[in-house]
This record gives C-alpha cells, sequence and structure tokens, in this order.
C-alpha cells in the first residue's frame, strides 16, 4: 500500500504548489477514479487511482524541472489565459512539462521567476517558514531624495497588512534597491506610492542568495542543483 494525501499527490506531479493543489480540490475540479473530491486529505495511491484535474490526468512520474526565468514586463503569471493575454508560460511552450511559476510577480514587473513542476519544491520556497528575501530595482519618475528614503522605511499599509521593507538604498538619481521579506502584492509599488514616487520600470534581481545576473530579458536557464539548494537554505539578507 502507497498511499499519500491528493493533495501531496497532485503537488508532486507539477500540477500546482501544495496550497494552490488545496484550492482546486475545494472546487470540485480534481477527481479520482471518476469520483469528485473535496477533501485535500483523502488518501490515494498514484500508481493505481486514476487521478484527473479538469477532466486531465496527472502525469504522476513526470521529472522534475527546474528554471530561472528573467520575465519580461507584459506577461502574467497564470496558468489561465484571460483574452488575448501573455502568459509567462508562452515563453515555456516547446519545453515539455506541465509548469507553473514559483510565487508571482506582476504583469509589468520584471526579473528573477522560478518556473517548475515540483509542487513539493514550490510549497518550500513560498511558504513563510522560508524566510526569502526579495530583492528589487526600480527606476522613478523623480530623484530620490533622503527623504524618499525615509518615508518607504517606514512602511505602509498593503493588503491591510502594514509592512515595512528590510533595506532601501539610493543607487543613482532616479533609481533605488529595495529588500523586502513579506513579498505581499504590488507591495514595492505601493510603498514607492506612498512615498509619492511613480515607478517607471521594476525589476527583481535577487531572490534569496539567488541572484539574475546577466540573463538577457526572456531567456530561461535551468537551475544548478547548487542554486537550488540556495533556495531551498532560505533567508537571504545580505
Amino acid at each position: 500500500m502507497n498511499k499519500q494525501r491528493l493533495s501531496k499527490v497532485l503537488a508532486a506531479a507539477g500540477i500546482a504548489s501544495r496550497r494552490a493543489c488545496e484550492t482546486l480540490i475545494f472546487q470540485g475540479v480534481v477527481t479520482v477514479n471518476d469520483r469528485t473530491i473535496h477533501i485535500p486529505q483523502t488518501l490515494v495511491d498514484p500508481h493505481l487511482d486514476r487521478i484527473s484535474v479538469r477532466n486531465e490526468p496527472i502525469a504522476s512520474l513526470e521529472p522534475k524541472v527546474y528554471y530561472l526565468l528573467n520575465k519580461p514586463a507584459g506577461y502574467l503569471c497564470s496558468s489561465r489565459r484571460v483574452g488575448k493575454e501573455k502568459l509567462v508560460l508562452d515563453l515555456f511552450q516547446d519545453e515539455g512539462h506541465r509548469l507553473f511559476t514559483v510565487g508571482r510577480l506582476d504583469k509589468e514587473t520584471e526579473g528573477l521567476l522560478i518556473v517548475t513542476n515540483d509542487g513539493q519544491f514550490a510549497n518550500q520556497i513560498i511558504h513563510p517558514s522560508a524566510d526569502i528575501h526579495k530583492e528589487y530595482l526600480a527606476k522613478t519618475d523623480q530623484e530620490v531624495t533622503h527623504e524618499h528614503l525615509q518615508v518607504i522605511s517606514q512602511g505602509t499599509l498593503v493588503e491591510g497588512t502594514f509592512v515595512k521593507p528590510v533595506r532601501v538604498t539610493k543607487v543613482r538619481r532616479g533609481t533605488l534597491k529595495m529588500v523586502i521579506h513579506e513579498g505581499k502584492k504590488r507591495e514595492v509599488r505601493l510603498l514607492l506610492d506612498a512615498a509619492g514616487l511613480k515607478v517607471k520600470s521594476l525589476k527583481r534581481i535577487r531572490l534569496g542568495e539567488l541572484s539574475l545576473g546577466s540573463l538577457p530579458t526572456g531567456s530561461w536557464r535551468p537551475l544548478t542543483p547548487g542554486e537550488k539548494q540556495l533556495l531551498l537554505k532560505g533567508g537571504g539578507s545580505r
């Protein structure tokens, strides 16, 4: 007997992160042996049971892959297309695996993004206990002053929660770097907006101890085993 929780099996099959797989189950789009399941803790045998998501059988033995992408602006971090929107996964259309992004960057934000089919790995990276810091490079519409940096450092409300950056530093006239911990939706943009700064461009350049480097915009490459371990180690507050 090799039974495991349904949510874990879905994540291991590369459907999504464990949390996102639980949501899919709650939504009633997952079936086991043609029976709709609503409980993520349901025990299943991935080798014997027929498991499908939206009527598509899962590939339980799919090899795990891990990619570092320099996301271009204008692409959505989503697996479902709305209208003619461009998806990050369009950049991987010839790759051959069922992929998803680890966390999200908003549509107009560029930079470092991890793409994989390993739900367990993704869950480890995005879980708050990983304590992974994220560093962004922001270009603004005016010169960044000491007063701007002070206001940003004081924090602001994001999605009903008060957040403060780990660190914010001026790089040159209208450019700054910001390290954040929470990573809430549009957090960097809202922190800058609270200081009266309009974002001209925003790029994530570091995730934990993993840096984007010189990878061209729109390009991707496999993560090395060492880079994968850097992410699993968490932290990154240099």
